[in-house]
């Protein structure tokens, strides 16, 4: 089977489901009704979830809002700012007024969902924001070359508080783990390890972006949002494509000379 066939076979069941209730009745429901078709994980309120996001990843959360230790409002306040995830959060609520709804778009949710809950709204909402995050696509590669190669407001930043011959150490020390990660990462392409190949493009992400490699940067961030959606069909032309960015990137540092003595 190929990959394509793999993912479009698997595409609802490899989807996680994070449901957040402090009532064991209503997980028990939602674990009933969301079981059928897709992954799930459970938290008893706030504090709990913020602990499964900083461990795992979800494609969806659906959020109590009357929680103790934590509500969910402020929970999503926190998951939000420290950006623990961009998964669709869904609020549930025995609050069905309309301008109840309001509020809690108001404070950032995605959708709202009333208790007590209907399954075929459930899982129809559900869909709908899981098939709206599969259907975005990498952008063609044209759209990365907009970007600049280096961001040189981080290079002054740096310069701030550095010796060029240190921060010219830091960046052949991110060189070699770039390369490093570019070969693991054909490697697990090699191997459909999915899930390697979205940790290691974490790490190549987070790295380019603190030193200003925009290019890498934006294209990574892409590549690493492509795997967790499970759009495989084109990942070893964005590896290729990624690989391209990265060698620009590295003979653009090169040739200008940022730091050389």
């Amino acid at each position: 089977m190929s990959i394509l066939a793999k993912s479009i076979t698997n595409q609802m069941k490899n989807k996680k489901i994070l449901i957040v209730d402090d009532n064991n009745l209503n997980r028990r429901v939602f674990e009933n009704i969301i079981g059928q078709v897709y992954n799930f994980d459970t938290a008893e309120n706030g504090t709990i979830a913020l602990q499964k996001l900083q461990n795992d990843e979800f494609d969806l959360i659906l959020m109590d809002i009357q929680m103790p230790i934590l509500d969910g409002i402020n929970t999503l306040k926190s998951l939000r700012s420290d950006q623990l995830t961009m998964a669709p959060v869904i609020a549930v609520s025995a609050f069905a007024t309309e301008s109840d709804r309001d509020y809690f778009l108001s404070t950032g949710f995605d959708d709202f969902i009333p208790k007590p809950v209907k399954p075929k709204l459930l899982l129809e909402t559900i869909q709908r924001f899981i098939e709206e995050s599969s259907i975005a696509q990498t952008p063609a590669p044209k759209d990365w070359e907009d970007y600049d190669i280096i961001d040189q407001k981080i290079i002054s930043q740096l310069l701030k508080y550095n010796n060029p011959q240190n921060i010219l150490t830091v960046f052949e020390d991110f060189f070699e783990e770039s390369e490093r990660l570019l070969s693991e990462i054909e490697s697990s392409i090699r191997s459909e390890n999915f899930s390697e190949i979205g940790n290691k493009l974490h790490i190549l992400k987070g790295n380019s972006g603190t030193l200003g490699a925009i290019q890498l940067y934006k294209f990574a961030e892409a590549f690493e949002k492509s795997i967790k959606n499970s759009n495989f069909e084109n990942t070893f032309e964005d590896y290729l494509y990624l690989k391209k960015l990265y060698s620009s990137f590295k003979t653009h540092f090169q040739n200008t000379q940022l730091f050389y003595p």
